[in-house]
């Protein structure tokens, strides 16, 4: 078995002892704080999700950037920075510059490298980090992590985790082409997510849009052999606009299960998205190893980006 697919398994548990932690965590945003939430790739997707959610329970103005993009001239009362490497050049630039003037929270998995040891707080989720060069159980931990301290209860979250672990895959291999995946307010990070995955870890073409803004061209590419998948909430119509131009459209919510090309699965109350999400990483390391690739190490990539 590859290090992600057992990766992948782990995280009903990863996200449960996340959940417990976040009770005790430093640093953490308090309410009416204006917040900054920075990270690169999978975990800026992270960032984004957070931002939503924080914003949308009342919380305070919090933004979500790629670290290379921060606005050095806008001013927070705290940046939430989230690295699994602890050693991203960009997010410890970020942390450093704005660390001179207002306090830093960072999630990382490695309390020894630079970024914990640059934060005035850091929340070392060790137990989330991976071998794989792919993210999926840190990321998701650290959401988790991030929602319940936004007074989420996470359990119910946790056990659509464990049904999607063992349900059947959504998307055959052999029979897709294409896949869109949908997202609407903090889903849209999850929806991007996905994408990702499948690119890196199976170099396979997958797309990632707002959903409401899907019908706004993108959707001229939707066909037989491709699929959309929609995390959350999903726009009226918008199944019916999918499936007449022959694509597959997938939603833990939708006639009550999932339609895989025409089949049914599932018939259950709608997946949490972090779950869903987990469905996406199960298909991307199929769709990896069913073309002879490695999805613990996928082309091109390393586990940390650092810049000479």
């Amino acid at each position: 078995m590859s290090h992600v697919k057992a990766e992948i398994a782990t995280q009903p548990e990863c996200w449960r002892k996340a959940a417990n932690l976040a009770g005790s965590a430093p640093g953490l945003p308090t309410p009416g704080e204006r917040v900054a939430v920075v990270g690169c790739g999978t975990s800026w997707f992270m960032a984004k999700a957070y931002a939503a959610l924080r914003e949308q329970a009342g919380q305070g103005e919090t933004d979500a950037f790629q670290a290379s993009e921060f606005p050095h001239d806008r001013r927070y009362d705290r940046l939430v920075a989230i690295t699994r490497s602890g050693t991203t050049t960009e997010v410890v630039d970020v942390m450093r510059s704005v660390g001179e003037r207002a306090p830093v929270t960072v999630l990382t998995a490695d309390r020894a490298q630079p970024a914990a040891q640059i934060a005035r707080d850091a929340i070392v989720l060790d137990f989330a980090d991976e071998r794989s060069v792919v993210q999926t159980r840190f990321a998701t931990s650290v959401l988790a992590l991030l929602r319940a301290h936004l007074g989420e209860d996470l359990e119910p979250a946790a056990m659509d985790a464990e049904v999607a672990i063992r349900m059947p895959l959504p998307v055959h291999p052999a029979l897709v082409d294409q896949i869109t995946f949908l997202g609407r307010g903090w889903t849209v990070g999850i929806a991007e997510e996905a994408a990702l995955k499948c690119r890196e870890t199976a170099s396979f073409w997958t797309e990632s849009y707002q959903a409401m803004d899907y019908r706004h061209g993108p959707i001229s590419i939707a066909g037989p052999r491709r699929v959309v998948w929609a995390f959350g909430e999903v726009p009226a119509g918008l199944a019916d606009e999918v499936e007449k131009t022959g694509a597959a459209f997938l939603h833990s919510r939708h006639h009550g299960g999932y339609a895989s090309l025409g089949r049914w699965v599932g018939g259950r109350d709608p997946l949490d998205p972090m779950a869903d999400l987990i469905l996406a990483q199960r298909v991307a390391v199929a769709l990896a190893t069913t073309q002879g690739l490695d999805p613990d190490n996928p082309r091109n990539l390393a586990r940390s980006v650092i810049l000479g």
